[in-house]
């Protein structure tokens, strides 16, 4: 390939090398330009153009790109058309995404025209997401440096290996005087992991915190033909005599690794019992929120390996989130790791930029709840719920309110034209949210009543496959906080004044689906000293 800047007159035939417009449209890079082209150049007043005259062994970008991302791709993964000089390989079914590291490395030394990019290995992807790309620099490159990149292109280097169901047992301890919201947070968090990796919760047992009566247990639900074990226990495990590592071993089991290199989650047992892999759960399996169990469950029911050695090479990327300080209760913290909702990536938006002007001097946000500021109290709901991240939207006493915020898993988003309307804040927080976002949750900051139960419900009443509007509803009004997908986003982003969304909610009435709610927790906000006060009286 020669490139270079061309005479007008002689570029027929080139590929160009950068878009130009010319009499009212756009001729793209990478087009061949024609003798029409030529002419319309020569008219335009231009002179000289970059670009590149192939040869007889020079293979064009998309060609080349297409080639190498063929023979890179495995199960699980289908090749789309290339453009561009860029070629995607995608997931066809939900999974995890598995890659010969090795062989990507050679492959992006073989030449730097031809770059090769993909998730980390171990990835949790759905169906259509995208794994890798093949990117071809230049616009064309010379077929033997395509046919070296084919050879070391093992095939199958790019897997996406599926789910395969399992029937799971849980066996969940408990001591006297234990709440029964302990039972509830574990049998709910569970199930939901489990079922959203296509697995099934077959069999729950409750039983003492004794040897002999988990022993008891283990045996009856394998004897069921459960082929997955869970226990959460009733303490944290400390040792390989504690509890119930002892009794997986007193029911005929055995102990393969006794904790994990991830935080949260260093305190996960993987045992077997036969061929049946037994899990103790670390005290943070309580919580939807990403941590070392997800990534043991993931790669179990994905039929790849996972033992000691495996568990053992998790530490390098392993700090989820920030580790406890020292004088931390462990047990307090680790439920605050990093949430995940597989296949529905959706985030919270906390909106606490206003003025609040109806209350006087007073910052709403800063009053307090039952003790707690109320823009902690709604930044606590979406924290105690399944989004994957939560984004705090701050304006006015910004530094008041992100000292009520201290300590919390959140990302603030300072809008300095908060004092323009709510659409400003939206429009803030929408712009800082992450790429991969499918949804978002719009929480008011000046609602306390609103609870992570009620923004589960929304989560689980949306279907990513047919993406609707989510709200709940009371008495046949609708309330506050309201699920948006992405569709909805770029008119999101477009709205004015200070009515945030309104207007666009009654525009796509026909696209709401509404949840019922048994509580005025969905229309309580506070807006004035009297709002507050009866709040308080509640």
């Amino acid at each position: 390939m020669i490139f270079g800047e061309f005479p007008v007159a002689e570029a027929e035939g080139l590929l160009l090398a950068h878009s130009l417009r010319i009499a009212g449209t756009t001729l793209k890079k990478g087009s061949r330009i024609t003798a029409q082209h030529v002419a319309a150049l020569q008219a335009a007043g231009v002179a000289f153009v970059h670009g590149a005259r192939m040869e007889s062994a020079d293979v064009g970008e998309d060609a080349a790109a297409a080639a190498v991302a063929a023979a890179l791709a495995g199960h699980g993964v289908q090749v789309r058309k290339a453009h561009a000089g860029r070629c995607n390989l995608h997931a066809v079914e939900r999974g995890l995404f598995s890659v010969d590291s090795a062989v990507i490395d050679r492959l992006n030394t073989v030449h730097e025209a031809i770059a090769v990019g993909t998730l980390p290995p171990a990835t949790a992807v759905r169906a259509g997401a995208v794994v890798a790309t093949v990117k071809v620099i230049p616009l064309a490159v010379d077929a033997d440096v395509v046919q070296r990149c084919v050879a070391t292109a093992t095939p199958g280097a790019l897997r996406v290996q599926p789910y395969a169901p399992r029937r799971a047992a849980l066996i969940v301890t408990e001591r006297a005087g234990d709440p029964d919201k302990n039972y509830v947070m574990a049998v709910t968090s569970s199930r939901r992991r489990i079922e959203d990796l296509g697995s099934h919760l077959g069999l729950v047992q409750r039983c003492a915190h004794s040897r002999e009566a988990v022993a008891r247990a283990i045996r009856e639900v394998l004897a069921a033909g459960c082929n997955l074990v869970m226990l959460a226990g009733a303490t944290v495990v400390k040792d390989r005599g504690d509890v119930i590592p002892a009794a997986l071993v007193d029911a005929g089991g055995e102990i393969e690794r006794f904790g994990m290199p991830v935080e949260p989650g260093n305190m996960l047992v993987l045992g077997r019992a036969g061929a049946v892999p037994v899990l103790v759960l670390p005290g943070c399996a309580r919580s939807r929120r990403l941590n070392g169990l997800d990534w043991v469950l993931q790669r179990l029911l994905a039929g790849l390996p996972v033992g000691a050695a495996e568990i053992g090479a998790m530490g390098v990327g392993g700090l989820i989130r920030s580790a406890p300080e020292a004088d931390d209760d462990e047990a307090a913290t680790e439920p605050e790791a990093q949430r995940t909702t597989p296949g529905r990536r959706i985030a919270a938006l906390v909106l606490a930029a206003g003025a609040s002007a109806r209350m006087g001097t007073t910052n709403k946000l800063l009053c307090e709840v039952d003790g707690i500021p109320m823009v902690r109290r709604a930044t606590g709901a979406a924290l105690a719920s399944r989004c994957g991240s939560v984004r705090v939207v701050t304006g006015h006493d910004a530094e008041q309110v992100r000292a009520c915020l201290r300590g919390l898993d959140v990302t603030l988003v300072h809008n300095p034209r908060h004092a323009e309307g709510m659409a400003t804040s939206l429009r803030a927080g929408l712009m800082m949210l992450p790429g991969d976002i499918d949804a978002a949750i719009v929480v008011l900051g000046d609602m306390p009543r609103v609870d992570g139960a009620l923004v589960d419900r929304l989560i689980d009443a949306w279907d990513p496959r047919d993406p609707h509007i989510v709200a709940p509803l009371r008495d046949g009004r609708r309330g506050n906080p309201i699920l948006w997908p992405r569709a909805y986003f770029a008119e999101m982003a477009q709205v004015e004044g200070d009515k945030g969304a309104r207007d666009l909610l009654q525009r796509h009435a026909a696209k709401v689906r509404t949840i019922p709610w048994d509580d005025d927790a969905i229309f309580v906000d506070v807006d004035t000293p009297e709002a507050l006060s009866a709040v308080e009286r509640r």
